[in-house]
């Protein structure tokens, strides 16, 4: 798989400034903030197209397409977020990454989000929807809700801001 297909890849968006972030050249997210810092780039650059249609050569090469209906996708989606949620369980409140689990627990962690991220892909699949795309929109939408200036540093609803 090349990385370098752009289709579906949200990273075409890079200069599309929603959140008050810009992409610098070199894949650094560099945070336009009051907070300005810079941050290393957490995904490798496999785009979300990619993995779509390796989880499609996967579904196909095992004739699965017949049992992938959206409904059968959502539900299977839902069971593996319930076995996320379940290494949480009785843990209290959890540290940014995770110093409070074991190596095992943060392995277990990174099966359980990535069984849920190929069922994501692949219910959007089933449903037609180009999830960069709306991703794009939402967090367009969500900006509107939540203006910088009267949600910063707030957790309210966004009806509080109108």
């Amino acid at each position: 798989m090349s990385a370098n297909n752009d289709s579906g890849d949200i990273s075409r968006h890079k200069n599309t400034n929603l959140s008050g972030a810009d992409q610098a050249g070199d894949g650094a997210t560099v945070s336009t903030s009051a907070d300005s810092h810079v941050e290393k780039p957490l995904f490798s650059n496999m785009s979300f197209e990619e993995l779509r249609q390796a989880n499609e050569q996967f579904i196909k090469e095992r004739n699965w397409h017949q049992f992938h209906s959206p409904r059968n996708v959502l539900f299977a989606m839902v069971g593996e977020v319930g076995e996320l949620a379940e290494i949480f369980q009785w843990k209290g409140e959890v540290s940014e990454g995770l110093p409070e689990l074991s190596p095992a627990e943060r392995e277990h962690v990174g099966q359980e989000v990535s069984d849920i991220l190929i069922y994501l892909l692949d219910f959007a699949t089933r449903c037609k929807i180009d999830l960069p795309a709306a991703v794009v929109r939402k967090m367009a939408a969500n900006a509107k809700k939540y203006p910088v200036d009267k949600a910063y540093g707030k957790a309210n609803k966004y009806t509080d801001y109108q």
